[in-house]
């Protein structure tokens, strides 16, 4: 386990705990706040299991890719270029 993976498990934690408090006293709004940090928290989880899963298995994978751009460069840039689009696009809309 990397700090990522238990970050998101005291966020998970916490994040139930203030859905529960907020079920209990009514406050729908720490419910909100307690749904939020669950997710955020299960999020967080998921890229330090991806960050440990590319530790130990990312040189193969590393490997497939620099293949894939070898054997097909347009294809690569088109992709890269859809990637980088969808980015931007995320990025705008966060303002």
């Amino acid at each position: 386990m990397n700090q990522d993976t238990l970050q998101g498990e005291g966020r998970d934690i916490v994040g139930k705990i203030k859905e529960t408090a907020g079920n209990v006293t009514g406050d729908r709004a720490l419910q909100g706040e307690g749904l939020i940090d669950q997710l955020n928290g299960k999020t967080q989880k998921v890229v330090g299991a991806a960050r440990d899963a590319l530790a130990t298995n990312g040189a193969p994978l590393l490997d497939k890719a620099r293949q894939f751009a070898r054997e097909r460069p347009f294809a690569s840039a088109a992709l890269a270029g859809v990637v980088g689009l969808a980015i931007l696009n995320t990025l705008r809309g966060k303002r």
